[in-house]
């Protein structure tokens, strides 16, 4: 009978043998590995960020905040909505989903940006607006925040887009603009559509 229990890894007394001891520090521990594992690949997450372009200036978004990337070139060409700012380029069928296009460079008041065959529009995630994309220029892939130098806004130095939460500096001297989309969907500009 005791042979039974030392199998199981107990005592009769339900106390853990030798073995069951040591299946149980081989539990915790992989149970701690998995744990910091998963906090190191959250804190990746979390300092990565998409790289684009929006007109000439070079910005950082949240992954977190970003939903699809989708090339101009597969969709229509969106539809104009009477009555909307210049900026608002119009509605698109994304798989039976409108979405409004916004430019936020015209938005910030600077050139439009003109479709070429690297511009993408970048779908917010749909826990902020699954009905709101912004056009790209260009995606340029990712970066990681701990590569890049953090820099202050100036107030010297007027932000080039609206609703930038942050710049940086990378290795190269390039500084990027990071656009936080809860910011900009709560912006008056950005919201205020009509003419």
């Amino acid at each position: 009978m005791q042979e039974s229990h030392e199998q199981d890894g107990a005592e009769p007394d339900g106390r853990p043998t030798g073995r069951g001891r040591r299946r149980e520090a081989l539990q915790a521990l992989q149970a701690s590995l998995f744990a910091r594992m998963e906090a190191a690949s959250n804190e990746e997450l979390l300092a990565r960020r998409l790289a684009v372009a929006i007109g000439e200036v070079r910005c950082l978004i949240n992954l977190a905040e970003a939903g699809e990337i989708i090339p101009m070139s597969s969709i229509a060409a969106p539809t104009r909505v009477p009555l909307t700012r210049p900026w608002y380029l119009g509605l698109v069928n994304i798989r039976g989903s409108l979405v409004g296009i916004v430019d936020p460079a015209a938005l910030a008041g600077g050139e439009p940006q003109t479709v070429v065959r690297d511009s993408r529009v970048l779908v917010f995630a749909p826990s902020l607006a699954p009905n709101c994309g912004l056009l790209l220029s260009s995606v340029m892939g990712l970066r990681h925040l701990s590569e890049m130098q953090k820099i202050s806004i100036d107030d010297d130095k007027k932000a080039e887009l609206i609703g930038v939460i942050g710049r940086y500096k990378d290795r190269d001297g390039t500084e990027w603009e990071e656009i936080g989309l809860a910011t900009l969907l709560q912006d008056t500009a950005f919201l205020n559509v009509g003419r």
